[in-house]
């Protein structure tokens, strides 16, 4: 059986799409996301009686909605004590995470060794930006018990590590959103875009 030149390139083609759609599926996704601040009357009401306790004694509370390509999601950022928090809920107000900006002493040893050892094998040069503490909502757990932990600062095996990196490969420098578990293995990475705010004035 013979093939011309047009189906072996077809073929070629379609072996590239399927490669490019199955391989290093942790690379493949980029962030694309618009971040609006909101007025607090915006916020889903079920959502805010999760947080109503927790902001009471919160500094420079800001509420956010948050869209992407895949999803709509609210997002409450407050400073309380001398913590910055950031609790983010879907669009129908309940519970995603409990995130909090944290600093690389404040990472066990040993996790942050695993980290960074990624970090040195996948990047030529890297520059950590931003580290947060994530307490994912579980099925384990009630999403007051995640807040509540969350607020604890409580290292559980549970809690992720998410960095935002800029970093070089193949000879051009991308910002990166990395997840990583609480022994510091990778869970999640791909590309992120700087959101852009679009202010409300009060």
């Amino acid at each position: 059986m013979k093939y011309n030149v047009l189906d072996t390139m077809r073929y070629s083609i379609l072996l590239f799409f399927i490669a490019s759609i199955t391989l290093s599926p942790c690379f493949g996704q980029t962030k694309y996301e618009r971040e609006f601040r909101i007025l607090k009357k915006q916020f889903p009401e079920n959502a805010l009686e999760y947080i109503s306790e927790e902001i009471k004694g919160a500094k420079r509370v800001r509420f956010y909605k948050e869209t992407d390509s895949a999803k709509i999601s609210f997002e409450a950022k407050f400073k309380k004590g001398k913590l910055d928090y950031s609790v983010e809920f879907d669009q129908n107000g309940k519970l995603e995470d409990v995130e909090i900006s944290i600093k690389q002493v404040d990472i066990p040893n040993a996790t942050w060794g695993n980290i960074q050892n990624y970090l040195v094998r996948t990047f030529k040069k890297f520059k950590v930006r931003k580290i947060q503490q994530q307490y994912p909502v579980s099925e384990n757990e009630t999403a007051k018990a995640t807040i509540k932990n969350a607020f604890q600062n409580l290292l559980l095996p549970s809690i992720n590590y998410e960095l935002i990196v800029s970093a070089k490969k193949n000879r051009e420098y991308q910002q990166y959103e990395i997840l990583f578990d609480a022994k510091g293995n990778l869970r999640k990475l791909r590309k992120s875009l700087p959101p852009n705010y679009d202010h409300v004035l009060y």
